[in-house]
């Protein structure tokens, strides 16, 4: 079980910009190779994505440096250490960084070394990672949701709210919530173009373009879209606002469809929109500095659940704070944000101890074979955040979860019943 080496590239992530790519080799010969994906909406606390800023390589986006750090520094520490270790491993990169956000060696080198090693544990048992993490016995697969209508400014349009998600949550099996997915967002390309008299455009996560700065309207041609498609009764709602990107820390005030907005508006905004469509959850609704504004929030707002993605960013302390003040009810679970597996893992059973659901989600600059998958599959997660059905590396993530169902007799697809407040 000890580590005979540890090798990093660089390679491209989905958005060919370069990553890290680590592999960890045991002297049993058991091969882990673990990837850092990165996000497009990216929270301060999150760990640092160390990159070489010279202009004259990938726009200042290489990641040789990282890279160094990981053959340099963190394998001479690694090499002889017992792979399973999970926490020592990672424990000893945190070491070695020295700081809390990782930006001595690179949140990207330490997190894809972590990924490695558990790969390389699972593979010495030869068992799949997600069986690894479980320990066996799959019973289910989460129920994917799906980016449908991409926010951001496009076209002079400035869509406050980042993504529109469709969850299919009362299909029957996961195949069939696959083919409600991209039957639906198929058919709101022409539902979109009937309504803006253009062609519909791809967003920067690779779901349509916001045809509008309103919400409302936003939702009213995905739910046309279900409708045409047959699966009225088979889909709802959910939001992912990453409404920081539209905060302005100086007058406290955030833009949605055309004027500023005080957090006390935000929170009625949101009361008001759960109340007219069937939400299953909302994600970052507020600034991720605003701790005021989300326990309001949660005490308002009942139709829905209240989760943090850049207010806690798979942060325990962060987490454990927002259990205090009773804010959330569920965290997104992305493991690079705070670094290492062992301190996602710990975020996500603290959590659950007190009685908060995780969510696991991959990145907007993704990667095949993505960890999360593993993730949600091996803490049996209820539901996941899956992006919209186009593009290999979210594709990927699909024909994950039905391989699974398909080669463990009698698993089934999550049912959400009891999370679901509509």
């Amino acid at each position: 079980m000890k580590i005979k080496s540890v090798h990093a590239r660089q390679l491209i992530d989905c958005k060919c910009r370069p990553l890290v790519e680590v592999d960890v080799l045991t002297e049993d010969g058991a091969l882990g190779r673990g990837a850092a994906p990165t996000g497009s909406s990216v929270g301060m606390y999150e760990s640092c994505v160390l990159r070489d800023r010279n202009p004259a390589e990938y726009h200042g986006m290489s990641v040789h440096k990282a890279v160094d750090h990981v053959n340099q520094i963190i394998a001479p520490r690694l090499v002889g250490m017992d792979v399973t270790d999970q926490k020592a491993l990672d424990q000893a990169m945190i070491d070695l960084d020295g700081t809390s956000d990782k930006h001595v060696l690179g949140g990207n080198a330490i997190y894809s070394t972590s990924i490695a090693c558990y790969r390389a544990a699972a593979e010495a048992y030869h068992v799949p990672l997600y069986d690894y993490i479980a320990g066996g016995n799959i019973r289910t697969v989460s129920i994917p949701s799906f980016n449908m209508i991409n926010g951001g400014l496009n076209h002079g349009i400035r869509q406050a709210f980042n993504e529109f998600i469709v969850m299919p949550y009362r299909a029957d099996d996961i195949e069939q919530a696959v083919e409600i997915a991209v039957d639906v967002f198929q058919k709101l390309g022409p539902v979109i173009e009937k309504y803006t008299g253009t062609e519909a455009a791809v967003g920067r996560s690779y779901g349509w373009t916001a045809p509008s700065e309103d919400p409302e309207e936003c939702l009213k041609l995905i739910q046309e879209a279900i409708d045409l498609c047959g699966y009225t009764d088979r889909c709802a709602f959910a939001l992912d606002c990453a409404i920081s990107d539209m905060y302005d820390a100086k007058s406290k005030t955030y833009y949605l469809n055309g004027s500023r907005r005080s957090s006390a508006e935000m929170i009625a905004y949101m009361k008001e929109l759960t109340e007219k469509y069937p939400f299953v959850f909302v994600e970052d609704m507020l600034d991720e500095n605003d701790w005021e504004g989300y326990e309001k929030a949660h005490q308002a707002i009942h139709r829905t659940l209240i989760v943090a993605d850049d207010f806690t960013v798979t942060n325990k302390d962060r987490i454990q704070r927002a259990v205090s003040t009773n804010s959330i009810d569920g965290f997104i679970l992305k493991p690079n944000q705070v670094g290492t597996i062992s301190e996602a893992m710990d975020a996500h059973a603290f959590a659950k101890s007190h009685g908060l659901f995780s969510i696991p989600s991959g990145r907007s600059g993704g990667v095949i074979g993505d960890v999360v998958m593993d993730l949600a599959v091996g803490l049996q997660a209820p539901f996941i955040k899956n992006g919209c059905p186009r593009s290999g590396e979210r594709i990927d993530k699909l024909n994950f979860l039905m391989r699974v169902k398909d080669l463990y007799p009698g698993c089934h697809m999550e049912k959400i019943d009891q999370f679901v407040k509509f």
